[in-house]
Order: structure tokens, then sequence, then C-alpha cells
């Protein structure tokens, strides 16, 4: 693994993209003012971990980026235009018994071709419920998590990664899905 200085969480070398529209992400986050490009965080060689029982078995975690709804932060409307005040900057969870109004206008999706208007594309509460209840998975955590997306790699990874760990530990998951929008 490279754990050079400039390369510390070991990434993959940038011209290991899996996606082609890094070079517009690049220019637009230049253009919002930041000095450094953009570099994509993916890993060359992620390890596997299999389950220790059947999923059927399983407590399933859910992690999503979506945003609690806050009604004095502009639209978050599906198909709303990117909305930087919407924005959260740390871990929250909410009860899985419960329903949630979660929003996604402050990410950058491609807004000329879908609209958000389907919440359960982005924040699949719901269809855990069902596998659940239909014994496809063993059970839905008692709480989902939501992280942050900030541009730091750094926050990411020691702050915010580790914190959805320890709660999902708290609630005794066994297997997460995350949902990065």
């Amino acid at each position: 693994m490279d754990t050079e200085p400039d390369n510390p969480y070991g990434f993959a070398p940038p011209h290991d993209a899996p996606i082609p529209y890094l070079h517009r992400i690049r220019t637009y986050y230049q253009t919002l003012g930041y000095g450094k490009p953009y570099e994509w965080a993916h890993f060359a060689e992620v390890p596997f971990q299999p389950l220790k029982k059947p999923l059927a078995e399983s407590r399933v975690a859910l992690i999503t980026t979506a945003a609690p709804y806050q009604p004095d932060k502009g639209d978050q409307g599906p198909g709303a235009p990117y909305n930087a005040a919407a924005k959260f900057y740390q871990v929250y969870s909410g009860d899985t018994s419960e329903e949630h109004d979660l929003r996604i206008s402050h990410i950058g999706y491609d807004r000329k071709h879908t609209t958000a208007e389907d919440s359960r594309t982005w924040f699949p509460l719901a269809q855990l419920r069902r596998l659940a209840a239909e014994g496809r998975i063993g059970e839905v955590a008692p709480r989902f998590h939501g992280t942050p997306t900030n541009r730091s790699h750094r926050t990411t990874i020691e702050v915010d990664c580790a914190e959805v760990l320890k709660r999902c530990q708290e609630d005794r998951a066994d297997v997460a899905v995350i949902v990065a929008n």
C-alpha cells in the first residue's frame, strides 16, 4: 500500500479512476476556489470481510449521505438546485422505526437527467424493513447513520468513519449498506 506523505491513506494512483467525469469535478472545485485539484478517493486494494453469519440472520445498518430537511436552509425539494446551505458537518443518527424527511439538495448529482423525487432510491430504509419482514435479512439496526459530504479525506476517514463505526458497533450491526449519494 502506498503511504507516502502526499498519500497517507494509500489511495490508488490518480490515473486509476473508475469514473470518467473527474475532469469536470476537478474543474468545478477549482472554480470554487480550492487550490489543489480534487482527488477521487478510492483504493487500489480493498480488504474483503466475509459475513460471519448468513444475511438472513444479520443485523443490517444503513449509512447515508442524505441530510435531514432544514426548512430554514432554502429549497431542498426534488430537483432543487445544488444547495450548500443544506450541508451538515457531523455524523448524525436516526431511529429506523420512524419515518424521516431526508434530502439530497446538498449533493452534486446530475440534475439534468434525474429529479430525486423518489427518496427510496437514495434512502432505502423502507426496502430494508421489507427485507427484514420477508426474512431476507435478520433485522434492521435500531439506527441509521448520516455521514457528511465534506471535501476532506482526512476528516472523512479519521473522524466521520470512526464515529460511524463506533455507532454501528454500539448497534451490534453485522453488516452495513452504504448509500453514498
